[in-house]
């Protein structure tokens, strides 16, 4: 995949639909092999490249810088939480994954209730399914979820004043990240990844036709 000539929707869309269970690479990996790039072409495909190969690490990093933040806030910390999980819930993978494992855990208790929690059934015409499977979180539209964690978070926001200091923080991890991703150096474990990716994404085009 050529980095360069990927817009920034598409790697916002890439973002939305990858697997983010994959655990962070290593430090060892992650803090080596710092080159500085020899052109604004060249920069540019590799902050694409690293942040989508470094994703995990960087949304640690930044939830690490958030968290010495709020060490003196508290409600703050419930608040920065329930707004990752609302962001959160906007990735597929991850909105699905939430769902099975909450419905698995509640099918120990009640079996009854399980059964509610299940996301409807797509209609099938002709063996393909009518339209794009809608994500469904505990049997209930995915929006039903971002829209009552993100009214939440505002409110213990508001009431935690943590607000500016929040913004600081995540400019400073915004800023770390940004700074890592320009000087890291893709290694060969990054750029085969890009191609297993490219990989899948023509694949599921293939698939849908």
């Amino acid at each position: 995949m050529d980095w360069g000539n990927v817009t920034t929707e598409d790697l916002i869309e890439a973002l939305r639909e990858v697997d983010w269970s994959s655990p962070p690479r290593p430090p060892s990996e992650f803090l080596s092999r710092f080159t500085v790039p020899r052109s604004y072409s060249k920069w540019n495909s590799r902050l694409k490249c690293n942040l989508y190969y470094y994703r995990t690490n960087y949304f640690i990093m930044i939830v690490i810088i958030l968290g010495i933040g709020f060490l003196t806030r508290p409600l703050a910390i419930v608040a920065a939480l329930l707004t990752a999980l609302s962001i959160a819930f906007l990735n597929d993978s991850f909105a699905a994954s939430f769902s099975e494992k909450v419905t698995r855990t509640v099918r120990q208790f009640s079996p009854h209730l399980a059964a509610k929690m299940r996301p409807p059934l797509t209609p099938v015409l002709r063996g393909k399914p009518s339209a794009k499977r809608a994500i469904h979180i505990c049997g209930r539209p995915r929006w039903v979820f971002v829209l009552v964690f993100s009214t939440v978070s505002f409110i213990l926001w508001f009431a935690s004043c943590g607000l500016l200091m929040v913004l600081w923080a995540f400019a400073f991890g915004l800023f770390a990240t940004l700074l890592h991703a320009s000087f890291r150096t893709p290694n060969l474990k990054a750029r085969l990844n890009t191609f297993r990716e490219e990989f899948r994404a023509v694949w599921r085009n293939y698939s849908e036709l």
